[in-house]
């Protein structure tokens, strides 16, 4: 079981969910409507360590981040 938590302005608690590789993980994010519009711009941290890489292999108490890009000044 991996935890995902939605930084930001996503507006969504943490959830677990049982995923093998980020991938898999992506395509559950997917079906779940209310994050479809955050997924294609945020960037991901698997363990406080940004990732691009899809294939990436979880483990069992990974923590993913889902971070949504910010406009600051």
């Amino acid at each position: 079981m991996v935890k995902v938590e939605f930084l930001g302005p996503i507006g969504i608690g943490e959830m677990e969910f049982e995923a093998v590789t980020l991938s898999e993980l992506g395509a559950k994010l997917q079906k779940i409507e209310e994050l479809k519009p955050w997924l294609a711009n945020s960037a991901i941290a698997v363990n406080d360590t940004l990732t691009s890489d899809k294939n990436m292999p979880l483990k069992d108490g990974d923590k993913i981040s889902i971070l949504p890009p910010v406009c600051g000044g």
